[in-house]
């Protein structure tokens, strides 16, 4: 799901209010004559319309990178195993096709029941302000990507690599990266880093799903999410519409280990302790107005006054900007590309599945700007992800096989 908060419209209407205020004739222009303003308009949805597709193009890109390199280099994660998740119980060890299709259909089907249910149980938490469970349920979470998967990643690569490492060094490599990840998350840290841990807990994931999803069963899975993202966030009473409905009514951020967030600045503050500031700040400009009414505060005062922010108000703001993208969709982004490149040695599919990702992210992006709501991230993408994969895995690749064994070039 990719959404763009109103903060981001609130700083593009100062904005565009800037431009104007410093040119006093563009508010009154000549009847027939063209806004002398519009040009500026223009210019600035360009330049923050191109930004939002560059904050999102980077991590995702990375990620997904990320993975693909991973996949290449080390053989763990591209072997084929018997061993499977319990979301997909159905077997595909048979050698008829028909079955095979028909099992992993079903493993798909078991697949969105989880996500379903989970993602129910996390709106019902939210909408009945439950939110110590919610937090002690993602740090749970996130304490077994940054620390069991990140050890199994270590010694997959140390394996690979033939390098000799000590249990000590190794415990301590890991504890100072799941420690800094785990506060930079859920409680605060530097963007950039934050925004680190976020594509890696995402890398992370979806290689465990690239190891351990059957090869039907991905294909079939990564078309049902699709769909299940477009029900759950276009639907009038789809889970994630109402996650975020429910948000925006109680201007409350969405939990941070869910959403990746192209400019966001995490405080120690729980929803419960923004709502207590926000009564307080409304009781405090009640105040004020009371006040001023009452000739308290001199014009000089009351215009000192109003041009102070705190830092507080500062991060508030910065909070509020920017484009967000769920961790989901990097994860299954990158499940895609990373199946694509465990297929075999042919790179083309590989950057094929990728450059479909990122045009599919693009278009979803241009309609969030036209729509000005959030949208699904996964169906275009996915879509143009699997239409291009099988069309370069069954048309692209038999080509090009043919041409190289009769010595053709093109």
């Amino acid at each position: 799901m990719v959404a763009s908060d109103s903060g981001e419209d609130e700083a593009y209407t100062e904005r565009t209010a800037l431009v104007r205020s410093e040119n006093p004739r563009a508010g009154s222009p000549r009847a027939g004559s063209p806004r002398p303003d519009a040009a500026e308009d223009e210019q600035l949805s360009l330049k923050y319309g191109a930004r939002h597709v560059i904050v999102l193009f980077v991590p995702v890109s990375l990620c997904m990178l990320a993975v693909v390199a991973t996949i290449k280099s080390v053989d763990f994660y591209a072997e084929k195993t018997d061993q499977r998740l319990i979301y997909t119980p159905f077997t595909e060890k048979t050698s008829s096709v028909g079955r095979r299709l028909l099992n992993s259909v079903l493993n798909s089907l078991v697949m969105i029941g989880v996500i379903v249910v989970m993602t129910l149980f996390l709106v019902f938490l939210y909408k009945y302000r439950c939110y110590k469970f919610i937090h002690g349920w993602l740090i749970l979470s996130s304490l077994m990507l940054l620390f069991w998967f990140s050890f199994m990643y270590l010694s997959e690569v140390l394996k690979t690599y033939n390098v000799a490492m000590d249990y000590v060094t190794a415990g301590l490599l890991i504890w100072n990266f799941g420690a800094v990840g785990m506060a930079c998350i859920h409680w605060k840290g530097p963007l950039a880093l934050q925004q680190a841990y976020l594509i890696a807990v995402s890398a992370l994931m979806a290689l465990i799903f690239v190891k351990y999803l059957p090869e039907w069963s991905a294909w079939v899975i990564l078309a049902a999410v699709s769909i299940y993202d477009l029900v759950a966030v276009l639907s009038p009473r789809g889970p994630l519409r109402m996650l975020v409905e429910t948000a925006q009514e109680r201007n409350e951020p969405v939990f941070p280990a869910l959403i990746y967030s192209s400019a966001m600045a995490w405080s120690t503050r729980s929803p419960a302790d923004g709502e207590a500031e926000r009564q307080r700040r409304e009781d405090g400009c009640a105040a004020e107005e009371a006040a001023e009414y009452e000739g308290r505060r001199s014009p000089e005062e009351e215009e000192a006054g109003g041009g102070r922010r705190s830092p507080e108000d500062d991060d508030e703001g910065q909070e509020e900007r920017g484009v967000k993208l769920g961790l989901g969709d990097f994860i299954f982004y990158s499940v895609l590309v990373g199946k694509a490149a465990a297929g075999g040695d042919d790179w083309n599919t590989t950057a094929a599945c990728f450059v479909a990702i990122l045009i599919g992210l693009c278009v979803t992006l241009a309609l969030l700007a036209a729509w000005k709501k959030a949208l699904p991230a996964l169906p275009i993408s996915i879509s143009l992800g699997l239409v291009f994969y099988f069309s370069s895995e069954w048309l692209l690749r038999p080509f090009m096989e043919q041409l190289a064994a009769r010595q053709l070039y093109v």
